[in-house]
């Protein structure tokens, strides 16, 4: 299994990134098709309606969710094979309200629709791909890390484990069925789970 990656920083992402980097795509894959599309794009910010910065912190989950998941999207389209998998990111929180972080519940909430969307017929997607979103409840990475300290980290999903996870999907082993799925992550105690919703 061949691997691409691209990054795109968070801030930067708008109309004109995306189709950078879908021509960038382009010109690496070119013909060839691939086995997944995966986009880990994401972030938090924090704030309510009365929060001075509400319209800032929206665009910017905006920008790091919803725009990153319609570029791979778009990128699924084109270079996808049939049968391949468009995995996207979502949050577990979005499933209900996030009063305390409002724009980052709108981009979430926004990215479950767009699956929903996309694994519908007509979206433009390859035959039989499997559009599926992790909504994770918390990943341990530096920077939640570095935010919540005093946090019990054995509650929060690694890494390593949700990589190994996405490359076994990747490959077509043990990919959860129907698509399209939402699929919540969590950890109890160092014991990650992974359950359609």
């Amino acid at each position: 299994m061949e691997v691409v990656c691209f990054q795109t920083p968070p801030v930067a992402v708008g109309v004109y990134r995306c189709m950078q980097v879908a021509g960038k795509v382009q010109s690496v894959v070119g013909d060839d098709k691939l086995d997944a599309v995966v986009c880990v794009a994401g972030g938090w910010a924090g704030g309510n309606a009365a929060s001075q910065d509400l319209v800032k912190s929206c665009d910017l989950m905006w920008k790091q969710s919803v725009w990153t998941s319609v570029l791979a999207a778009q990128i699924s389209s084109k270079h996808l094979r049939e049968g391949g998998l468009l995995l996207l990111t979502g949050a577990q929180a979005a499933l209900g309200a996030t009063s305390g972080m409002i724009g980052y519940g709108l981009a979430k909430a926004a990215v479950h629709q767009l699956v929903s969307s996309l694994g519908a017929a007509d979206s433009g997607l390859p035959t039989n791909t499997s559009v599926l979103a992790i909504l994770p409840i918390t990943l341990d990475t530096p920077g939640n890390r570095k935010g919540m300290a005093n946090a019990d980290f054995s509650q929060w999903t690694p890494l390593q484990y949700l990589a190994d996870v996405l490359v076994g999907w990747a490959a077509g082993r043990d990919r959860p069925s129907p698509s399209p799925a939402l699929l919540e992550v969590k950890t109890v105690d160092g014991n990650t789970t992974i359950t359609p919703v």
